[in-house]
């Protein structure tokens, strides 16, 4: 069993940068796939990035890429996003997850959320 708490998300202007972090808890952290997603006003929740539980391999949705960035710290149970050149596209509540599978395609686990909004 594995819960997630996010924080970090609020509000910023077009070109600016934020950090979202997601606190794990459970005994097998480290075993788990990682990752982010993300949902919109009136669009279905989509795939954002993902990391493996060893932190060797990444994965990011082609609209992020060179932007944001995805890490992991298997000591503390934290997984964080950050998020460079914001553009206002990128406004939606954002959702940690934790699933056994890579990829990311779905997840066994999911956080609260935290709302990022970006205006231009």
């Amino acid at each position: 069993q594995v819960q997630l708490v996010e924080s970090g998300g609020g509000s910023v202007q077009a070109g600016g940068s934020l950090r979202l972090s997601c606190a794990a808890s459970g005994r097998v952290f480290g075993a788990y796939t990682m990752g982010w997603f993300r949902q919109a006003p009136g669009k279905d929740r989509e795939f954002v990035a993902a990391i493996t539980w060893g932190g060797g391999s990444t994965d990011y949705v082609d609209s992020v890429k060179g932007r944001f960035t995805i890490y992991r710290d298997n000591d503390k149970k934290t997984v964080n996003l950050q998020m460079n050149s914001l553009k206002p596209e990128d406004t939606a509540v954002y959702y940690c997850a934790a699933d056994n599978r890579w990829p990311l395609i779905g997840s066994a686990y999911w956080g609260q959320g935290t709302q990022v909004t970006v205006s231009s």
